[in-house]
């Protein structure tokens, strides 16, 4: 009774700080709606393909027919033929970017010069000439072996779409606001640590920590019920933010709401434990809370809160391994946009591993102390 009488008591006191409570709400919510909104381009993954202009020279007399057809058809996508001169002019033309690409046609069959600099407009390209040399062959052969069949592979529609994009899990892919909605979750979560870390330290700031200790309960169930009043209210802040970026902001959280849930609970558990420890390892008042600042912050840096850390490796993919966000996110979004909770477990894992060790340490530091 005594452990939930002081967890009220942590809980109504974290609720009367305004300005506590302003920051953990009104933090994440903003920078959700500031960095979703600018940076909506980065994560629309639809490319559009301007008209493409491709210069040629033909000295081919018997593919001169079926290649101005052909040209003819694909004009209706897009794709512009013009003749040229020389060779010459036609590679200077891509050199200079005047041109996506130039087209030799001789006696040895066709022979293709982009730019380097734009791959796509290229491999339209190149798949585009390779559809119609397999469509001239075929005729040809035809023809060799059966010539009255040949109008009937004329007659067949040429093919205009050359390049064909299937996604995986095409209407499973975050944009801005849903990315932000998590990773701020996540990144929020953290900041626990910082009221956490004067859970102790504020009794003996405000001389309170003395009548605790006259009063007839033990410290063990002081140290519990102030550990649990600052999880459920850091909790409940978290449950908060992701109930207004889901209704609000329409993020996308998914199904597995449990598993979300568990994640987040054990990063606060994580959280609280390690502003509680560093209040006992750093004596300073003012001390743990700039700690867990720079901790915080680099941890938010190094695990993607900011902007996505994509295919890390070599010294980037330790440092940003050692920031707790880093695993959190990873099982969020593989949760939620791959159904796939291989990644929970571990990140439970290390929170609650990390958490434990925390607590140990506030344990024997406050065993060591007489008072609190």
């Amino acid at each position: 009774m005594n452990i939930l009488q002081i967890a009220w008591k942590e809980m109504k006191h974290d609720f009367r700080d305004i300005r506590t409570l302003v920051f953990m709400l009104a933090l994440p919510i903003v920078l959700m709606l500031v960095l979703g909104t600018a940076l909506t381009g980065a994560f629309n993954e639809d490319i559009s393909i301007d008209e493409m202009d491709v210069v040629y020279d033909n000295t081919n007399d018997s593919l001169t027919q079926p290649f101005e057809a052909f040209t003819k058809g694909v004009a209706e996508s897009g794709i512009d033929f013009t003749p040229v001169k020389d060779s010459l002019d036609g590679m200077d033309l891509v050199k200079q970017g005047k041109a996506d690409g130039y087209v030799s046609i001789d006696q040895a069959g066709f022979h293709l010069f982009v730019n380097d600099q734009n791959s796509i407009k290229g491999s339209i390209l190149q798949g585009m000439l390779a559809s119609f040399v397999d469509r001239y062959n075929l005729i040809t052969e035809v023809t060799k072996v059966a010539p009255n069949k040949a109008d009937t592979v004329f007659a067949a529609p040429a093919k205009h779409d050359y390049i064909n994009d299937h996604a995986i899990l095409p209407t499973k892919q975050p944009g801005s606001m849903d990315y932000y909605a998590i990773v701020m979750t996540t990144m929020i979560a953290l900041y626990g640590a910082i009221s956490a870390s004067g859970l102790i330290t504020s009794e003996r700031l405000w001389n309170t920590a003395s009548r605790l200790m006259v009063a007839p309960i033990h410290k063990r169930d002081i140290f519990i019920g102030k550990v649990l009043g600052s999880i459920v209210i850091n909790m409940v802040c978290v449950a908060l933010v992701v109930v207004f970026s889901k209704l609000v902001f329409h993020a996308n959280w998914g199904d597995h709401w449990g598993m979300i849930f568990l994640v987040l609970l054990t990063e606060v558990i994580l959280a609280v434990s390690f502003g509680l420890g560093l209040s006992f390892l750093i004596k300073t008042p003012a001390g743990p809370a700039m700690v867990i600042m720079i901790v915080i912050q680099l941890a938010s840096f190094f695990g993607g809160a900011y902007f996505p850390i994509d295919d890390a490796d070599g010294v980037l993919q330790v440092i940003t391994n050692l920031s707790p966000l880093t695993w959190e996110n990873d099982a969020l979004f593989k949760t939620i946009y791959a159904n796939d909770l291989s990644s929970v477990l571990p990140a439970i894992g290390m929170n609650i591993g990390l958490a434990m060790l925390f607590l140990l340490i506030a344990t024997i530091s406050l065993r060591r102390r007489e008072g609190l």
